[in-house]
């Protein structure tokens, strides 16, 4: 599967695109504009991508991979 499945599949589960997930993360303290902040683990996004929107663990990993700044 691509990137962009992982990120098409992601929306059509959550009814949130990638910016709005960049935007929450933010919000959170998990990344800014530069990526994810200094310290944040990858574990810490997972669980609360787990925990409110019930994704599974690599569609979770694709949101990290893209507060990163993976584009492709």
């Amino acid at each position: 599967m691509s990137f962009q499945a992982y990120l098409d599949n992601i929306q059509a589960k959550t009814g949130k695109t990638p910016a709005e997930f960049r935007a929450m993360a933010a919000d959170k303290g998990f990344a800014d504009a530069a990526g994810l902040r200094p310290g944040v683990k990858a574990g810490q996004i997972v669980q609360w991508l787990k925990d409110d929107f019930a994704l599974g663990h690599g569609h979770a990993m694709a949101i990290v991979a893209l507060l990163k700044g993976k584009t492709e």
